[in-house]
């Protein structure tokens, strides 16, 4: 089995619990749990900062004297978008859900900056769509390029059944500027967390170097995850499954920029119509 594929822990209610450390890298820790009504997180940050982001159920948050809910969260992921709440460090938070079996993700990433503590509602998640023909696929923003927070990004990402993402392939595992000094690519570690619509889908999913010293495919199913420490990373969703992937990032920028695989450039610009499936989720949906 890969190295790249975390597979979930049976019959755990914590079933995905990750360091950098154990991922052999710098940034991101991953934690993906199920809670019953009223089971609580109590926690505190630390030197790091938080990003929780809502899969399904609803929960409530008590921090830095205010309180949040998420009131209209979704049955699962197909049926709505994300909540996503933002805590900086040297936080003390409690974490309460409010329906069984709610099901969230956790990343958090070392940080030396203080930043507001906010929850990013469904609605306010700009929803873009990339590609084209059979590699269209929808994006929700949830921590976004430009959101008020140190390094982390998050966005959740619809594959409608058998079309390609992330595709044509990109990577960014190098920092690079151009002559004025803009960024260009940034230098990020990734997760990709699955899920499917249908117990018994897959995804499949590529991690390769340009000089193939990295040249990994993954079969993915329902609740497992993706390491992308470098290289590029396409995804297609298996024929008569719909995929979700949450994606979390960090590293050098709390940006997206990226650099195409050059043997793909020319896919660019040659997609004749978009997908009628999408968008697979909206706000209206969620609750």
């Amino acid at each position: 089995m890969s190295e790249l594929l975390i597979k979930p822990k049976p019959d755990n209610k914590t079933y995905h619990s990750l360091t950098s450390e154990q991922a052999g890298w710098t940034y991101l820790n991953f934690e993906a749990k199920v809670l019953e009504v009223d089971e609580q997180i109590l926690g505190n940050t630390a030197e790091y900062e938080y990003c929780i982001v809502l899969l399904s159920g609803n929960f409530k948050v008590e921090a830095a004297g205010q309180t949040w809910e998420t009131k209209n969260g979704r049955k699962n992921v197909f049926s709505g978008i994300g909540h996503a709440m933002y805590l900086s460090r040297n936080t003390a938070f409690t974490l309460t859900a409010q329906s069984p079996g709610t099901d969230i993700a956790i990343c958090w990433v070392a940080s030396d900056e203080d930043h507001l503590p906010r929850m990013k509602r469904p609605e306010e998640a700009a929803i873009e769509y990339r590609g084209g023909d059979n590699a269209n696929r929808q994006i929700n923003s949830l921590l976004e390029p430009g959101f008020d927070c140190h390094k982390i990004v998050c966005v959740e990402v619809y594959t409608p059944s058998g079309n390609w993402s992330s595709f044509p392939a990109h990577k960014h595992d190098e920092r690079k500027v151009d002559a004025d000094g803009n960024l260009i690519e940034a230098n990020l570690e990734e997760i990709y967390f699955y899920k499917i619509d249908k117990p018994q889908g897959y995804a499949i999913q590529q991690v390769y170097t340009e000089d193939r010293s990295l040249d990994e495919i993954v079969r993915v199913k329902n609740n497992e995850a993706v390491l992308v420490p470098k290289g590029y990373h396409p995804v297609v969703a298996g024929h008569g499954y719909n995929v979700y992937y949450l994606n979390f990032l960090a590293g050098s920028d709390q940006s997206l920029a990226n650099t195409s695989d050059p043997d793909h450039d020319w896919i660019y610009g040659s997609w004749k119509g978009s997908d009628p499936r999408l968008p697979i989720v909206t706000a209206e949906m969620n609750g």
